[in-house]
């Protein structure tokens, strides 16, 4: 069975750990079916499926809602759930709430939060006290792009190079299982996967971590935004697009349905 320990072997075997985002039955069933080692059920839920701005609009309630349906469609994958926004910011019994809820209510095996401050290592530690494993999440941190005035790459200046070396041994100390690693140089990239002894996921970070994630829509064009990083794997999207403008034809055209669509009563 996967758990936790399997993608510390992973690594230690350089067998790259291949990560995906699923929002939903059918992503996720198509997500297993590939063999995926894990499935992340991203708050970019907001973004690439009910179409906000950003990541921070992004609630308990919707994480919760996806995770159970991913959790439908790949029902053998390791699921790790997001915790948004808020979720882990206000205190300590909230936080360890919040995180229950991902495992119980959504069926995830494990959860994931951003930062690596002071009070994020604190959480992490509150909720591995319940028993709940934590992905770490370092470099860009989506849910503080206000704080970094947008979506930049991180730690390209010396002074930020160390402190994401620092935060990431500091989180692995605190007992996260796993780091993601997002839009920072591949040699800070190379380095954090050097130093610590759990595994790295880079989006953005380089050919050298421990394994990759990429979000699904992104990676089947099917969505409007592509960063860099992404290796369009299909471009989907317009295919859909033309297929819908064929049945609108048909359907003008008077050519669909045909006498095969057609129910007829028993004789």
């Amino acid at each position: 069975m996967i758990n936790k320990n399997t993608f510390l072997k992973m690594k230690k075997k350089t067998d790259k750990i291949v990560m995906m985002t699923a929002y939903d039955y059918p992503s996720a069933m198509q997500v297993e079916a590939a063999g995926v080692d894990v499935i992340l059920v991203g708050d970019t839920v907001g973004m690439v499926v009910m179409g906000m701005e950003d990541t921070l609009e992004v609630t308990l309630n919707d994480i919760i809602y996806h995770c159970k349906a991913v959790r439908r469609g790949a029902p053998q994958t390791f699921v790790i759930a997001d915790m948004p926004f808020m979720t882990y910011h206000i205190n300590s019994e909230e936080t360890k709430r919040n995180a229950s809820r991902l495992i119980i209510e959504g069926k995830a095996n494990a959860v994931k939060l951003e930062g690596g401050t002071p009070e994020r290592i604190a959480a992490i530690r509150d909720i591995i006290s319940c028993e709940i494993p934590v992905v770490a999440h370092l470099g860009l941190t989506p849910q503080s792009i206000h704080q970094m005035g947008g979506y930049k790459v991180q730690g390209k200046d010396s002074e930020s190079y160390d402190r994401l070396i620092d935060q990431a041994k500091e989180v692995e100390n605190a007992g996260a299982f796993m780091l993601v690693l997002e839009a920072i140089p591949e040699k800070l990239g190379k380095a954090i996967t050097e130093e610590v002894g759990i595994p790295t996921i880079g989006i953005g970070a380089g050919r050298f971590t421990d394994g990759q994630v990429l979000v699904y829509h992104d990676m089947l064009g099917l969505s409007t935004v592509q960063p860099k990083f992404v290796k369009g794997y299909g471009k989907y999207g317009q295919q859909i697009v033309e297929s819908i403008k064929d049945y609108k034809q048909d359907v003008k055209d008077k050519k669909y349905p045909e006498i095969d669509h057609v129910y007829y009563p028993e004789t």
